[in-house]
């Protein structure tokens, strides 16, 4: 796969893992979110939470169980540490969360995936 179809691929997902928020009752703050140390896939508001939401998109559902790991959480993180304080007000709980998509599977939303 190239890197324009990856490109393709990636963005269907984050639109997927959008529309799933949004059933679940989540507000969609952002998409694609650039910071001077990375990019946030998405933002998401329900209630008093504030969720930085990484997302990635496989071909196959094997495919998704290395999709994500402290690298890349720590690269999450350091971007949303840049810009959360655009998104989030004093008593509001902030976490990062993993979407996890495959074609043909149910949607895997690991919730609160980094501790720091």
């Amino acid at each position: 796969m190239n890197r324009a179809e990856r490109e393709r691929q990636g963005r269907k997902g984050e639109w997927l893992a959008a529309w799933f928020l949004r059933l679940k009752g989540w507000r969609i703050l952002g998409q694609r979110v650039k910071t001077p140390r990375g990019e946030i896939d998405l933002i998401a508001r329900r209630g008093g939470t504030v969720a930085f939401v990484e997302v990635k998109w496989r071909n196959s559902a094997a495919g998704l169980d290395h999709a994500i790991d402290g690298y890349r959480l720590r690269r999450v993180a350091a971007a949303v540490g840049a810009v959360a304080h655009r998104y989030a007000q004093g008593a509001d709980t902030i976490r990062i969360d993993v979407l996890l998509l495959a074609p043909g599977r149910f949607p895997r939303h690991l919730v609160n995936a980094w501790m720091a």
